[in-house]
């Protein structure tokens, strides 16, 4: 209780010093200093299967989020389907998340921290990721103030997001998958236009976001657009 109203007292101290309302963004920039986070991202989780980044502290944390998006796995995905904290060290070669944290590396990052946003009877609607450019492990007074911001954004995250949420489905079995609409739409619309099936497509788009460093949902923009073809583009999707 104590990490809970010392959360909510910092977090309404940075929206009155902005004069903004209590919102995501206050959330975040609370969480991230009094953690000493280098990057904070917050991803939502619909129906077990639409990932939305709900918000990035900054360019290079929403890349992560994108990038953990692109790879269909990371962090994120663990925190969320595990229920519990998740810490992990950015070494590359180790070969878990390959994608993920490939991206991270070259971005300086060496380890994330991913947190399970609950509500209700523990019902999982995203994670919140934070990035360090160090190696620090948790304490347990780390780990209770995490859970704590976790609650408060959990709760904000649905203030600004109502409609997304499927409450009857909000618990998977598996991991998570899917993207947001457009990229959906843009995967179809490549489909059509290469006459391959949606699937096919969808992997070009992560396999060219992957190797251009481009976010998924650009890519997808691109391709609406009619900026990019992918029956004219060489990338093959990602073992």
């Amino acid at each position: 209780m104590r990490q809970n109203t010392m959360a909510w007292k910092r977090v309404v101290e940075i929206a009155s010093v902005a004069e903004c309302p209590v919102a995501l963004p206050s959330a975040v920039t609370a969480c991230g200093e009094d953690v000493g986070a280098d990057g904070l991202g917050v991803s939502l989780i619909t129906s077990g299967r639409i990932r939305t980044v709900a918000y990035a502290a900054d360019e290079r944390s929403y890349r992560l989020e994108d990038a953990q998006l692109v790879a269909g796995e990371g962090p994120c995905t663990e925190a969320y389907l595990q229920r519990r904290i998740v810490e992990a060290q950015v070494h590359p070669a180790s070969g878990q998340w390959p994608v993920f944290l490939r991206t991270a590396g070259e971005l300086g990052i060496r380890s994330v921290v991913a947190v399970p946003l609950l509500v209700g009877d523990n019902v999982p609607v995203g994670a919140m990721d934070i990035y360090r450019t160090n190696d620090v492990p948790l304490s347990a007074a780390d780990r209770a103030r995490l859970e704590a911001y976790a609650r408060i954004l959990a709760l904000l995250v649905l203030d600004a997001h109502p409609a997304l949420i499927g409450w009857e489905q909000a618990a998977p079995e598996t991991g998570p998958v899917g993207y947001p609409p457009i990229v959906h739409q843009a995967a179809g619309a490549a489909a059509e236009a290469s006459n391959v099936p949606v699937s096919e497509a969808l992997a070009r788009m992560r396999a060219h976001a992957f190797s251009h460093q481009q976010l998924l949902e650009d890519i997808a923009r691109d391709i609406l657009t009619g900026q990019l073809r992918l029956e004219e583009d060489r990338d093959t999707p990602p073992d």
